[in-house]
């Protein structure tokens, strides 16, 4: 694959800077690389949340291709109705280009509040790319748990103090819930590994039908860690095992990217200060138990994968 600066040149900026997201936001760098994923004329659909409101404050917008406003739960039926009509039109011959759709959602927009539109449009099977960026809270209306909140992470809905450790649930596994869908491509990814990331959005555009990418997107206000730090902490959630890197094409699982060693999750944990309360003593448990669960489906995924005992 040829470098950041290379594809700059080949495909133009679609996200332009001059945006109001904050200082080392993962969701921007998601959107960028995945942008970068064709050179086919795109249309952008964004469910409320913090790309949505901190890109398009009227009357500016930084996106430079045709981009569609929806609700918090619709980005899914919103755009495939767009790539319906599309489809419609070129078929009478009055659409001459092969134009892409995308549709971005934030973790509550998609593990949440946009589960069904997102389920039915992925059951019709219409040929859309969906995007969820995880940054594991809805971080623009003020930190609330969402269903990709870790355990243990303190938030505002969930906080920390003498009473709880924080959130008491695992997060859902969206990326399996979307496989089980049985569409053409699925894969999870991460803004640290661009050249994973794009490879794997250029396969999603490519396919015939829906496709899907979870893609872990740090936030560094609501993870509590200095700006400059976004890719290191992304980074360290793959080398952890806590976020692993993996494809799935026509049903075929695959690991994409395997650390040498996996590194103690702690590393990943107490970087950012939404756990900093899992150093006490009493809160020990949490700890093991969320290394636990990380194991264990670290392990599942091997077998999936058929990389068990390799």
């Amino acid at each position: 694959m040829a470098n950041l600066k290379e594809l700059s040149r080949v495909i133009p900026e679609r996200l332009s800077s001059g945006h109001r997201l904050c200082a080392g936001c993962g969701a921007s760098i998601a959107a960028r690389q995945i942008l970068m994923g064709t050179e086919n004329p795109v249309v952008v659909g964004c469910s409320t949340g913090c790309l949505e409101v901190a890109t398009t404050i009227y009357p500016y917008t930084a996106w430079e291709v045709p981009f569609i406003h929806n609700a918090f739960e619709n980005v899914a039926a919103t755009i495939s109705g767009v790539e319906t009509a599309y489809r419609a039109l070129k078929k009478q011959g009055k659409i001459k280009k092969d134009i892409k759709f995308v549709a971005f959602g934030g973790d509550g927009g998609t593990y949440d509040i946009g589960i069904q539109s997102l389920s039915g449009a992925l059951e019709r099977g219409h040929n859309f790319v969906y995007v969820c960026y995880d940054n594991e809270a809805y971080m623009n209306t003020g930190i609330q748990r969402s269903g990709a909140t870790p355990y243990g992470a303190s938030t505002t809905t969930a906080p920390a103090g003498k009473a709880s450790f924080g959130k008491s649930q695992f997060r859902k596994d969206l990326t399996a819930i979307v496989a089980a869908h049985n569409i053409p491509y699925v894969a999870q990814a991460s803004i640290s590994n661009w050249n994973d990331l794009v490879t794997k959005s250029q396969k999603a555009f490519s396919v015939n039908g829906p496709a899907f990418l979870n893609v872990l997107a740090p936030c560094p206000r609501g993870w509590r860690f200095p700006s400059e730090k976004v890719v290191e902490v992304s980074k360290l959630a793959v080398e952890t095992g806590f976020w692993p890197l993996y494809e799935i094409e026509d049903g075929k699982w695959k690991l994409s990217y395997k650390p040498k060693q996996i590194r103690p999750l702690a590393d990943w944990l107490y970087l950012q200060g939404r756990f900093k309360h899992l150093k006490k003593e009493e809160n020990k448990k949490a700890v093991e138990e969320l290394q636990a669960n990380v194991d264990k489906r670290w392990k599942e995924l091997l077998i999936k994968c058929e990389e068990a005992g390799k």
